[in-house]
């Protein structure tokens, strides 16, 4: 997309976000300050004040306070041709912090994360099958040690964000453990049990929303309107953002891209999860007996597969496209993003192989959405927990401003 398009898409949302004047509406016009200001990097005050319909003195206000609470600081001033000079304000990244936890089917991880999204702290646990004991044990140690190691800050800790996969114990068989030894997830309550220990609030979400939520808030299809959003880890998942906000449904199962139906090669009806996941081929390379633990070393082990990969990316483009055409058919969204737990190159050559894919099926009635990568790769999931404390407390749910 070109930046003038961009530039269009941003003007649409700031164009929704209008505050009130009214002294009970405080706190949502700090968050709309807040998200203004996230989305444009620096703003100036009467700027704010002119995109929001506030006035002045309402604006000084609250800049004041966000001022106080840490969380906005000054820029240097930018001197105009006439009139005192402009000062820009910008997100504090060292204003509040938030923690990721992400729980998936080889390995848990936990993550802090500045007010900008950068990952400040980060370590990994892996395993053959994820075990509530073991993962509650990680997760306890790992968030003690991060506020150790923050010493007073750790009190600008904003809470804490699960990102895991809904009805883990589905997939035991998938994952090669057995059902007894994921029955325990079905009475298991991590995040009740998490949050007797966490001196901050403990947020839920599937792992593949959270990832999308991820890319709304920190990467750089946040001035998106509308996007469809595949994830692809050990299975497919997805998620939504209409209007500018993550869409998650009556249920929180909006989005649930990987149950989508589509035809295999043999003309089958299956669901996405069952061919574009990481786990169709690990099993491609065990039939052709070759070791697939590489495949779990995200950042860079999949330079093993070279001669394997062509067929597997070939099966997920094919199955993708069919998914687009058909997302695309229900929201007409601007764009498609694709994102998964592998390096930047096998992403490419998915979303290469996948526009390219698109070209074989019927599309009329439809325009079709550009197709774009996603940006933040094995970290989304972990970002997207992040996310959720930072949705909660300091952005502006678009979906409710239009109504305003």
């Amino acid at each position: 997309m070109d930046q003038e398009q961009s530039s269009g898409n941003i003007f649409e949302l700031d164009q929704r976000l209008k505050g009130s004047n009214q002294s009970n509406m405080r706190a949502y016009n700090e968050r709309l300050v807040l998200s203004l200001v996230r989305r444009h990097g620096q703003l100036p005050k009467m700027k704010i004040a002119q995109m929001t319909g506030l006035s002045a003195q309402t604006i000084s206000v609250i800049m004041r306070s966000l001022e106080a609470d840490g969380l906005l600081i000054k820029g240097e001033p930018v001197r105009g041709k006439v009139g005192q000079p402009s000062v820009p304000l910008s997100l504090n990244p060292d204003g509040v912090f938030f923690l990721g936890l992400k729980i998936g089917r080889r390995s848990s991880e936990l993550i802090l994360v500045d007010f900008l999204g950068q990952v400040k702290k980060r370590t990994i646990h892996t395993y053959l099958f994820p075990e509530p004991d073991d993962i509650e044990k990680f997760a306890l140690r790992s968030i003690k040690k991060f506020e150790t190691d923050l010493g007073k800050t750790a009190s600008k800790i904003s809470g804490l964000g699960i990102a895991m996969p809904f009805e883990l114990w589905n997939w035991a068989e998938a994952i090669g453990t057995s059902i007894d030894k994921m029955e325990s997830w079905k009475t298991y309550d991590i995040q009740n049990i998490l949050s007797n220990s966490c001196s901050y609030p403990v947020y839920l979400q599937n792992d593949a929303t959270a990832a999308c939520g991820a890319e709304l808030a920190f990467g750089t299809n946040q001035n998106k309107r509308d996007f469809a959003y595949f994830y692809i880890g050990t299975f497919i998942g997805g998620g939504l953002v209409i209007n500018g906000s993550l869409f998650i449904g009556k249920h929180g199962n909006a989005g649930a891209l990987g149950s989508m139906l589509i035809s295999d090669k043999a003309g089958y009806t299956r669901q996405l999860i069952d061919e574009a996941s990481i786990v169709t081929f690990e099993k491609q390379l065990l039939e052709d007996d070759v070791d697939p633990s590489p495949l779990w070393n995200r950042e860079n082990g999949w330079q093993d597969f070279n001669e394997k990969i062509a067929p597997w990316i070939e099966r997920v483009a094919n199955c993708l496209a069919q998914a687009i055409i058909s997302t695309t058919a229900l929201i007409d969204q601007e764009t498609t993003v694709i994102d998964g737990a592998f390096p930047k190159h096998v992403r490419r050559r998915i979303v290469e192989a996948t526009r390219e894919a698109i070209k074989n099926y019927n599309q009329q009635g439809i325009k079709l959405p550009m197709v774009s990568e996603g940006s933040l790769g094995t970290v989304a999931r972990a970002l997207g927990g992040a996310s959720l404390p930072l949705f909660d407390h300091y952005l502006v749910d678009q979906n409710i401003s239009l109504n305003q």
